[in-house]
């Protein structure tokens, strides 16, 4: 596995990745969590939701990053897996202050620390740039356990929030 930057190239495949990856969380655990007008307003078109903000993740012009893991061998060469993940974050110079915003994982590649991997490349980047500080968030449901779990054994703490939805 190799982690690089992001091209313009890899965008369908980060986007189908996204798809992939979070389809479980909206279909199979927030959908029948909520209901089905909740679900509709709050991420009825999700996967259309992600087409549209997928491209606009990568502007360092912006400090918005994202960095992908190829699934080849640490040569840079193709064994034909291809994409195994990727980390989007973004820097606030002034505040010194870092904030993952994506990272997902192909299946085939979960439990293999592409996730740890590709934190660490982020962290070491946002470092680069002056940040002291990064935050990530993720969800308290059993879908985002094992994000949970990676970032605990990165060393963050977590901060228990809870968000309600009802239908009025």
């Amino acid at each position: 596995m190799r982690i690089r930057a992001f091209t313009p190239r890899d965008l369908t495949a980060l986007t189908d990745l996204t798809i992939e990856t979070f389809r479980p969380f909206y279909e199979d655990s927030f959908r029948p969590l909520v209901g089905e007008t909740v679900f509709a307003n709050q991420h009825g078109d999700w996967r259309d939701d992600y087409r549209r903000e997928i491209p606009r993740l990568h502007a360092p012009e912006r400090h918005l990053y994202v960095a992908v893991a190829d699934a080849g061998d640490d040569n840079g060469d193709d064994d034909g897996d291809g994409l195994a993940g990727y980390v989007a974050w973004s820097v606030d110079p002034d505040r010194r202050n870092g904030s993952i915003s994506h990272l997902a994982v192909s299946a085939q590649h979960r439990r293999h620390h592409a996730g740890t991997a590709l934190c660490e490349h982020a962290f070491a980047h946002m470092r680069s740039l002056g940040a002291e500080v990064v935050e990530i968030g993720t969800g308290g449901d059993p879908f985002h356990a094992p994000a949970r779990a990676l970032y605990e054994r990165l060393g963050c703490r977590g901060l228990p929030t809870v968000v309600y939805y009802r239908q009025l």
